[in-house]
């Protein structure tokens, strides 16, 4: 195993000799039990490129643009730009990331629903013309400070719309307003995107309304005269290849029927957490233990039948890596390092907190482990949908060590 400097900000070790990311989190484990024993994430930017070969494979068409927003590490951002994706960036501060880059500006779009004047100004001052619109007041904004900009307006759908309470993107009701307010201004407008949420049941007719929808704003478009080149079907993608051939048979015949390839319509799609999910493990360090006495009604086989709980507390909550908990996302069973576990070996109910004391520092509500000693280590898996600042700035630890690697074969 190597270790060359890909970026001043960060290593990359490349694994060879049929070396492993498990070994790799092995050794860290080691360096640490010599020290403080503090909490480390691996990555794996290995699995950003096959993850690059599956989208490719299973939905040709749509090209991916990133949404920074889902893990703005520097590493991530440089070879999902070296494999030539696009970026949707949500601020200023996420348009410079990638700019630094490499990113031509004509591949980010300045995305959010209510922009900042400076963020626009920084985009205008950057060239980067691609910015998403959603209602009358943003149009103004836009047509102040960045007349130039081609735009892409936001369109409503019922899948989004059932998933929240607030209003979301404009309806095909208001298009027509909306356009022609741009041709008073003197507004690009260039194309349409929605989000189809990864939640959503009925994929086939939530795409089927919204596409359709969107080919109504293109023909009202082109009949204002706009160029309507651009159609971006939003996110709503998870780390599943299953689900991505579920959208792909879902939105393919849509297409064709809506938007063909001759029609010259470049179709865009947020890949989400696709990209970056699995790219990421996270260790963490068992620092307290508190057995509780309850009454389980547990007919499981092998679970322990004495009304015994134990509370783990970890040196990593909800108010660092753990942050997605709070938004109301689960967060899956870890693995305990070092331990296989046998067919007749007792497990218990667990519960897994963070450092805090809070009450709302609980990762894990309910599991069942095998009884853990103060010192043990526990990995977390598809740990990638965050950015480093969480890994850092929000942990208990003054700064949250990121080690990144890949394999020869995939390097």
């Amino acid at each position: 195993m190597k270790g060359f400097v890909d970026k001043p900000s960060y290593i990359v070790e490349l694994l060879e000799g049929g070396v492993t990311l498990e070994d790799v989190i092995d050794g860290h484990i080691c360096e640490q039990a010599l020290v403080e024993k503090s909490a480390f994430v691996v990555g794996d930017l290995g699995a950003l490129m096959r993850q690059h070969v599956c989208w490719q494979s299973a939905v040709p068409r749509l090209q991916p643009y990133y949404p920074v927003k889902c893990n703005s590490s520097p590493a991530v951002i440089e070879v999902l730009a070296s494999l030539g994706l696009g970026f949707i960036c949500a601020n200023k501060t996420e348009v410079s990331l990638v700019l630094e880059h490499g990113v031509p500006p004509e591949n980010i779009i300045l995305s959010g629903v209510c922009k900042q004047l400076a963020h626009i100004k920084h985009a205008a001052k950057n060239n980067i013309q691609h910015l998403v619109c959603e209602n009358e007041a943003e149009l103004s904004k836009i047509s102040r400070v960045h007349p130039g900009a081609k735009l892409l307006l936001q369109l409503t759908t019922e899948a989004h719309a059932a998933e929240t309470s607030m209003a979301f993107g404009f309806s095909l009701k208001s298009c027509r307003h909306l356009l022609e307010a741009a041709k008073e201004l003197g507004v690009q407008v260039v194309g349409v995107t929605f989000h189809i949420p990864s939640s959503c049941q009925d994929l086939q007719q939530a795409y089927t309304h919204a596409l359709s929808d969107a080919r109504v704003v293109f023909d009202m478009g082109v009949d204002l005269g706009f160029n309507m080149n651009i159609l971006d079907i939003g996110g709503g993608f998870t780390g599943s290849e299953g689900q991505l051939k579920q959208v792909e048979s879902a939105v393919r015949p849509l297409l064709d029927a809506y938007f063909p390839p001759l029609s010259g319509v470049q179709v865009l799609a947020q890949p989400g957490s696709f990209y970056v999910a699995t790219a990421f493990s996270l260790a963490v360090n068992v620092i307290g233990k508190k057995v509780m006495n309850r009454h389980w009604d547990s007919l499981t086989p092998g679970v322990n039948n004495e009304d015994t709980e134990f509370l783990y507390y970890m040196n990593e909550g909800v108010y660092g890596p753990f942050s997605r908990k709070l938004l109301g996302n689960c967060i899956a069973v870890p693995s305990v390092h070092k331990h296989a576990l046998c067919a007749e070996e007792e497990v218990f109910p667990s519960s897994l907190w963070g450092p805090s004391l809070d009450q709302l520092d609980q990762v894990v509500e309910r599991c069942l482990l095998p009884e853990l000693s103060v010192g043990d280590w526990l990995c977390f898996s598809n740990m990638g949908v965050c950015g480093l600042e969480e890994f850092s700035c929000l942990s208990s630890s003054p700064q949250l060590p990121v080690y990144y690697t890949v394999s020869t074969c995939d390097w």
